[in-house]
C-alpha cells in the first residue's frame, strides 16, 4: 500500500489564513503524497467557506485544488478533526491548525518517519515572532519531552493507529490535542521531526505573551490535578477567549 497523507484542517473563521495555508501546502508538498486536504468548518461567520469557494472554483482549476473537500461538522475541533478522519481515505492523518505552516516537503518528512516504523508525531514548533519567551519556547521543542508538545506542532498518525485509539475525544472542547498526545506518549509512539513549522503568535498578540502563557499553563495544571473538561472549557472561555 502507497503511504500518502489526508490533510485534515479544523477551520472556524480563518477567512485571514485559509487561503495562504493551502498555497503553502500546494508549494511545499508533492501532490502524489497526498490523497487529499479536508477542510472541516465550525460554522463560520467571517466568509471563510465562500473564500474556499471561490478559490475551489476559480479559472485556474488544477490538480491539487481537485484534492480539496470542504465539510461542514459541529464547533469544536475534536468532532471536526474526527469527521475529518471518517471521510479520509489515505493511511497517514496529518491534522494541521490553520495558521501552521508546516515545513517544506513536509510530506515526504512524516512518510519517512512511518517507513521508518513511527506511528505517530509532530515537528518542531517556531512562532513567528522574537519576544524571548517566544523563541525559547519554540528552541525547546526539538526534545521530546511531553511538557514541550502541544497542537499547534500538528500531528501526523497512522490512521489504523488514530482508530484503535478512538480517535479525538469529543468531550474536550479545549485541550483535545493533549488528550491524544498523552496517550501516544503511553504507548511510547512519538516522534519529533527536526524540522520546524511556523505558527502565528495572533493569540500572544491579543492577550499578552505573559498573560497567554499564564493561562495555558494554568490549564495545564488543573488538569493535571483532574480538571474536568467542563471546568477547562469554562476557564478557558473565562479568560482567553470570551
Amino acid at each position: 500500500m502507497k503511504n500518502q497523507l489526508s490533510i485534515i484542517i479544523p477551520i472556524l473563521n480563518e477567512a485571514d489564513n485559509i487561503i495562504s495555508l493551502l498555497n503553502h501546502l500546494n508549494t511545499n508538498a508533492s501532490l502524489e503524497n497526498l490523497s487529499e486536504i479536508i477542510l472541516v468548518d465550525g460554522g463560520s461567520t467571517d466568509g471563510t467557506t465562500e473564500k474556499v469557494n471561490a478559490y475551489l472554483t476559480s479559472s485556474d482549476l488544477n490538480a491539487f485544488k481537485s484534492k480539496i473537500k470542504l465539510l461542514n461538522a459541529p464547533k469544536g475541533r475534536a468532532k471536526q478533526m474526527n469527521l475529518g478522519a471518517k471521510h479520509a481515505t489515505g493511511n497517514i492523518l496529518y491534522f494541521l491548525h490553520a495558521d501552521s505552516f508546516p515545513p517544506k516537503n513536509f510530506d515526504q518528512l512524516i512518510i519517512k518517519q512511518i517507513t521508518n516504523g513511527n506511528q505517530a508525531g509532530c515537528f518542531r514548533l517556531q512562532f513567528n515572532s522574537n519576544h524571548w519567551w517566544l523563541r525559547l519556547a519554540s528552541w525547546l521543542t526539538q526534545f521530546s519531552w511531553r511538557a514541550c508538545r502541544g497542537g499547534d506542532q500538528s500531528q501526523f498518525i497512522t490512521k489504523a493507529l488514530f482508530e484503535e485509539i478512538g480517535g479525538y475525544d469529543e468531550s474536550y472542547i479545549i485541550y483535545e490535542d493533549n488528550i491524544l498526545i498523552n496517550e501516544l506518549y503511553a504507548r511510547k509512539e512519538f516522534v519529533v521531526i527536526n524540522k520546524k513549522l511556523v505558527t502565528s503568535v495572533r493569540l500572544y498578540e491579543k492577550h499578552g505573551v505573559w498573560k497567554l502563557q499564564y493561562h495555558f499553563w494554568a490549564i495545564y495544571v488543573k488538569k493535571w490535578f483532574g480538571a474536568s473538561a467542563e471546568e477547562l472549557y469554562s476557564y478557558y472561555k473565562k479568560h482567553i477567549v470570551k
